[in-house]
C-alpha cells in the first residue's frame, strides 16, 4: 500500500484494507481513434461581389416591418444590393430598438450605410448607393440611433 491517499482512506474506515498487499499492474490506455462519419455537404451558390460590379438600380424597397421577424426579408433585399426604406412607427419601441441594431450591423457588415430619416423612419443604404442631400452635423443629428 504505497498510496498515501489509500492509506488515508483506510484509516478513516472509508476504504477496505483487504487489497492492501495487491498492487495491480498499471497499463497505459490504448487511444482509440473515434469512427468518422462524413455528412454530405451541399454548396453554397457562389454570390457576385459588389465591388466593382455595380448593379442597376431600378428599385427602392419600403418596408413597414410589425414584428422583429420581419428583419429576415429586410436583410434578404439589401443583400441583394436594394436601399431598404425601414418605418418602424408600426412596432414597439423595445422591438424598434432591435430591429436598429440589426439594420445597423447589416449595413455595416456589408459596407454599407444606415441614416436616420426621421424619428422612426430609416434609410439602409448598399455601398453601391450614394445619398445626397443636407449634411446630418447641420441639423444636429450625427448618429443613426434610435431616439432614447
Amino acid at each position: 500500500m504505497s498510496n498515501p491517499i489509500r492509506k488515508s482512506m483506510v484509516w478513516l474506515g472509508l476504504a477496505d484494507d483487504q487489497y492492501d498487499d495487491y498492487d495491480e499492474p498499471v497499463e497505459p490506455p490504448v487511444p482509440v481513434a473515434p469512427a468518422v462519419q462524413r455528412a454530405p455537404v451541399t454548396p453554397l451558390p457562389k454570390r457576385q461581389p459588389l465591388r466593382g460590379v455595380v448593379p442597376e438600380l431600378n428599385e427602392i424597397l419600403t418596408v413597414h416591418p410589425k414584428q422583429y421577424r420581419d428583419a429576415q426579408a429586410i436583410a434578404e433585399h439589401f443583400r441583394e444590393g436594394t436601399p431598404v426604406i425601414i418605418n418602424l412607427t408600426q412596432m414597439s419601441e423595445a422591438e424598434a430598438r432591435r430591429l436598429v441594431d440589426f439594420a445597423s450591423g447589416l449595413s455595416t457588415g456589408l459596407r454599407g450605410r444606415i441614416e436616420r430619416v426621421t424619428s422612426k423612419v430609416f434609410l439602409l443604404s448598399p455601398e453601391h448607393i450614394n445619398v445626397s442631400g443636407e449634411d446630418p452635423s447641420d441639423t444636429g443629428e450625427i448618429d443613426a440611433g434610435f431616439p432614447g
